[in-house]
């Protein structure tokens, strides 16, 4: 890392047990960020600024009036461009030294597969089962950490997984795949504009610990559920699901049932 990147990140540097060769697992990293909504644009905005070396950003929707209530990425000046451009422009503002890679599509199964083997990272910040559930089969396939999160009206999400890891959890594990499954809409059912802040912030937490591997506890198993109203977090704790249409096939002999257990912050 030249003098500029060190003294631009030296409040990191600082940290114990961060330092110098976390800041530069980051600088090595590379992370497909899926979807520049209110979730990503949080995500975006804290990648950049940490550091991470090279990001790709896909989303293949425009910004509109009604997103800038919680996209706070996006500017007036930027309705009617696309969310993955418009998130770009902004970060290239935050950070000039970092990579950006702009994907201005919806990405299919195929495209997944196809980018997820190209990265160390991916965050889940869509805002549909459909496209969950296919970003989750290309991490288990590849083997490369996950951060998925969700938001809706005051209540949010967020879990991470690590299939480097033997016998990890997937999203299915947690949420089973239902092809007839619709997940509820923030145009329909409204969200809390801070709450997408708040759920897209930890996402950039639990990955930038995860890429510079700084993290105390291992990634899995662990889903924080936040209600904005109460202030409130509380914990469920899962396993991997022995059954699992998505990763059981690499389950051996030490997997265990899935079960998950309820604890309150």
């Amino acid at each position: 890392m030249d003098d500029h990147k060190l003294l631009r990140y030296s409040r990191h540097i600082l940290l114990e047990p961060f330092g110098l060769e976390a800041q530069a697992r980051l600088d090595r990293a590379s992370v497909l960020v899926v979807g520049a909504g209110g979730l990503g644009a949080a995500a975006l905005l804290y990648l950049a600024t940490a550091g991470v070396g090279r990001i790709t950003v896909a989303d293949g929707d425009v910004v509109d009036l009604t997103n800038l209530q919680r996209q706070v990425i996006h500017r007036e000046a930027t309705i009617g461009i696309n969310k993955a451009q418009s998130a770009k422009a902004a970060m290239e503002q935050i950070n000039s030294t970092i990579a950006i890679e702009v994907i201005a599509e919806r990405l299919d199964q195929a495209m997944l597969d196809a980018r997820v083997d190209q990265v160390d990272m991916v965050l889940d910040c869509s805002d549909n089962f459909a496209t969950r559930h296919a970003i989750n089969r290309a991490c288990v396939r590849y083997q490369k950490m996950l951060v998925s999160g969700a938001a809706i009206r005051f209540d949010g999400q967020v879990t991470s997984f690590d299939f480097r890891q033997e016998n990890a959890p997937c999203y299915a594990c947690l949420f089973p795949d239902d092809a007839n499954a619709e997940g509820e809409r923030c145009a329909v059912m409204g969200v809390f504009a801070p709450l997408v802040g708040v759920i897209g912030t930890m996402q950039a937490t639990m990955a930038i610990l995860m890429l510079a591997d700084v993290n105390d506890a291992p990634a899995g198993g662990k889903l924080h559920m936040f209600d904005a109203r109460s202030l409130s977090w509380r914990m469920v704790r899962y396993q991997r699901d022995t059954t699992c249409a998505v990763c059981a096939a690499n389950t051996n002999a030490s997997a265990t049932p899935f079960k998950k257990e309820i604890e309150h912050a």
